[in-house]
């Protein structure tokens, strides 16, 4: 059994936002869905774009494209939403993050994974967990525990509230 988690905290889905790839642990990955329709709800971030229905349950969908500082994500065939679970002071909480794309579940070794760069003082890196070399590229892995601040995973949660009554 503890080989089996060894494993799995070496696995990465990797996955395109513009030209850059970046992964998250596979054991944050729930599951993959191709892109549908999003149900905005009222003064939320503009990073968040909506909810959706998964099987009964209200999912917060948020744009990580908007929330790195990029433009909106595009609806292309390969659009997808990533489904993960997020942990808010010990309670999980259930997301869908857009991507424009899902490459592939990389297996990084740890001489593979290097810290994440220190870029001044001004820039927040600490929702990156390391830099990922697979072959000639770089795999930019997410903390994704860390992208947001409680403040922000709050809001996602207050629309999950909301949305029965928005919709």
């Amino acid at each position: 059994m503890a080989e089996t988690n060894k494993i799995d905290m070496n696995q990465y889905l990797t996955f395109k936002l513009d030209d850059e790839v970046f992964g998250l642990a596979i054991g944050k990955v729930r599951e993959v869905l191709d892109f549908t329709t999003v149900t905005r709800v009222p003064r939320t971030p503009e990073y968040m774009r909506g909810v959706i229905n998964l099987r009964g349950s209200v999912v917060p969908v948020v744009d990580l494209h908007m929330k790195f500082g990029l433009a909106q994500t595009e609806k292309t065939v390969n659009t997808c939403i990533i489904i993960v679970e997020i942990d808010i002071e010990g309670e999980v909480t259930i997301l869908g993050a857009l991507a424009d794309s899902v490459q592939e579940v990389v297996e990084l070794e740890p001489d593979q994974i290097e810290a994440a760069p220190k870029i001044g003082t001004k820039l927040n890196t600490e929702f990156i967990k390391g830099m990922g070399k697979r072959e000639e590229q770089f795999v930019i892995l997410l903390d994704i525990d860390k992208v947001f601040s409680h403040d922000e995973l709050s809001q996602v949660q207050r629309a999950e509230v909301q949305a029965p009554a928005a919709s």
